[in-house]
């Protein structure tokens, strides 16, 4: 009988994954085991933490926002100028917000004396 020689399909889809996985250490780069179950993991991780980093970076603003806006008074926080914020239809977004905190502290700080009045 004679020698039948393989396809290239599957030859494609494992060099596509070496592809990949070509940046992971040991193992995890030369196996074709152990670079699928790796791939599977990597992107679980990807897919997990894009919905974690817009939750850090949402708790970064706030809390750069709550920071500045307590430096001037003392019983002023985050919850009230939000609240505020909202009350007067001013729809300011918390990353522009932050970004007037460590950047431009007296417009934020007038826009807090506005808001109050």
């Amino acid at each position: 009988m004679t020698r039948i020689r393989r396809g290239y399909i599957a030859r494609n889809r494992r060099t596509k994954m070496r592809l990949f996985a070509s940046s992971f250490r040991g193992a995890h780069s030369r196996l074709t085991r152990t670079i699928t179950q790796q791939k599977i993991r990597a992107l679980v991780s990807a897919h997990r933490d894009r919905d974690r980093q817009k939750r850090d970076f949402r708790r970064l603003w706030i809390t750069r926002i709550n920071a500045v806006i307590r430096e001037r008074r003392v019983s002023y926080s985050y919850s009230i100028l939000m609240y505020n914020l909202y009350k007067r239809q001013l729809l300011l977004n918390r990353k522009i917000l932050a970004q007037m905190a460590i950047l431009n502290k007296k417009s934020l700080y007038m826009i807090s004396n506005e808001i109050i009045k």
